[in-house]
């Protein structure tokens, strides 16, 4: 999980986006926000939208700060007219959008539109404890913006019904894997923690669930499944081991589960990615493990001395732009974004 001093150095600094070096020249990205309203009123969701266009617009650097780089789009253009797969991005604790911005251009390079809302009260500019701690509202505020993208083509183009996938970092991975039918149980969760203790993750549960008690309970083993997510991937997902093995294995879609080689101090991802892929089917969950990846290597690109200008405002929190061996972050998620467009070719093929 995002330490959660990250989300103080996110909301001085602006987390923002990574480079455009990665991404494909086969489709010109164009890029807008929009927000989607509440019936209640309680959960309007800021949304961030890439897809691809057919538009005589300049690019433009969209996110960027002193700290992460951006990638290259073009505001407000007009989507292509074409029919694409969609995938819904979700952030990780304390994030945003932006954190996958590197790979939302890259699939929109291969012909998808992306969409990623930013969760209320646990997002780099929302963090309401009330609205944090429902938990089980994330994979909701997913089905929400498939619901709004697959019903307006004006905001990112036309969708294919039948290839929608979900992809998400940290607590990201966590609600997409909730999204497919997963359920959690706190009791379970909780006596994890006390036979494996860990302060940085377990210590979430007192934000995250335990202000809501028995209801956080109820409605956290009561999640439904979305059908019309056909595919998941999970980056280095957290809070994995209050998942039931049952809903686990109950999961029949395809799922790409990475883990970070690299130990931050959480539990290793043998006990978090590896808990989730060992519980899940093997013919539908594949388990990639990267040795030289850290935690944070899976967020946007930080430019040159980034890390030193972390330290200087959040002492200890210069992690999030290290990686754990030789190659850089770069060169990481080209692998990632690799094996991920191959995954989703394969899971969800044009027809």
């Amino acid at each position: 999980m995002m330490k959660q001093t990250v989300a103080v150095l996110a909301a001085g600094l602006g987390i923002l986006t990574l480079t455009g070096s990665l991404a494909s020249a086969n489709e010109q990205v164009g890029f807008r926000q929009t927000e989607l309203a509440d019936k209640s009123g309680k959960r309007d969701l800021k949304v961030a939208l890439w897809y691809p266009a057919f538009d005589t617009k300049a690019a433009e650097t969209v996110g960027e700060n002193p700290v992460f780089k951006g990638i290259q789009a073009m505001p407000d253009a007009a989507p292509d007219g074409k029919t694409h797969p969609l995938v819904v991005l979700s952030h990780g604790y304390g994030g945003s959008w932006r954190n996958l911005n590197w790979l939302a251009g890259e699939l929109v390079g291969q012909g998808y539109i992306v969409a990623a809302p930013d969760h209320p009260g646990t997002t780099t500019f929302n963090r309401d404890k009330e609205q944090a701690a429902q938990l089980w509202e994330r994979p909701y505020d997913l089905s929400r913006v498939i619901d709004a993208v697959t019903t307006d083509s004006a905001l990112a183009g036309k969708v294919e019904p039948s290839r929608i996938a979900a992809i998400g970092h940290s607590l990201g991975g966590w609600s997409v894997v909730a999204l497919v039918g997963a359920q959690f149980d706190p009791a379970r969760f909780d006596r994890d923690c006390t036979e494996q203790p860990n302060p940085r993750t377990c210590g979430l549960a007192s934000e995250l669930i335990t202000p809501r008690g028995e209801v956080a309970a109820e409605k956290l083993k009561t999640m439904k499944a979305d059908p019309r997510v056909g595919a998941i991937v999970t980056l280095d997902l957290g809070l994995a081991r209050g998942f039931t093995p049952e809903s686990l294995n109950s999961i029949t879609i395809p799922a790409l589960i990475f883990g970070a080689g690299v130990d931050i101090g959480d539990l290793p991802a043998k006990l978090e990615s590896g808990y989730v892929a060992s519980n899940m089917s093997a013919k539908t969950a594949q388990y990639v493990e990267i040795a030289d990846a850290m935690h944070f290597s899976f967020m946007q690109i930080c430019k040159a001395g980034a890390s030193e200008l972390i330290e200087a405002e959040t002492p200890g929190d210069g992690i999030v732009c290290k990686d754990g061996g030789e190659r850089g972050r770069e060169a990481i998620h080209r692998g990632v974004a690799d094996m991920i467009i191959a995954f989703l070719a394969k899971s969800l093929p044009a027809k």
